[in-house]
């Protein structure tokens, strides 16, 4: 899947709405991200994180748990990256109340606008694997509004961090 839009703020305050850290706004705004923690700092810019989401779409899909490597990087034009990939890691086994998700390579790009400040091209490519027993059809219609939910309660979350 991909996803694409401006938000109406800086890539500053985006970023600090949408930057993999525990502790961070995201687990307040985005719905489908209940719980963030770093497993392992491996760096100052990749760490071994783990996601959980509460259960979605009417409860047919059960609460998940993703572990991925995330790297985070700034660019010299201002443009902020994170991506991740899915990972095995030690610490984090399997949890019994969640369903163990798959993320591929995956990425959000938050791209600064030229001569535009308060504007913010944010970029995500991903493709997930909720695991479990899911039919397609329940995945493909869940998708597209998580992803529009997403730009649409960032814009709130950002509007707030500036009020």
């Amino acid at each position: 899947y991909r996803g694409e839009g401006i938000v109406p703020a800086s890539t500053r305050d985006v970023w600090e709405c949408i930057k993999p850290v525990a502790g961070g706004p995201r687990t307040k705004w985005d719905q489908n991200v209940k719980d963030f923690e770093v497993v392992e700092a491996v760096s100052d810019t990749v760490s071994v994180c783990r996601t959980t989401t509460p259960s979605a779409f009417m409860r047919v899909i059960s609460p998940r748990e993703f572990v991925d490597v995330v790297l985070t990087k700034q660019y010299e034009d201002g443009t902020m990256l994170s991506a991740a990939t899915n990972v095995e890691h030690p610490l984090c086994p399997p949890q019994p109340d969640f369903v163990r998700g798959f993320n591929y390579p995956c990425g959000c790009f938050c791209i600064p606008l030229p001569g535009e400040p308060d504007r913010t091209q944010l970029l995500s490519f991903f493709q997930t694997d909720l695991g479990g027993y899911l039919p397609q059809t329940v995945v493909d219609s869940f998708f597209p509004a998580s992803i529009a939910g997403f730009y649409s309660n960032l814009t709130k979350a950002v509007k707030a961090l500036k009020a």
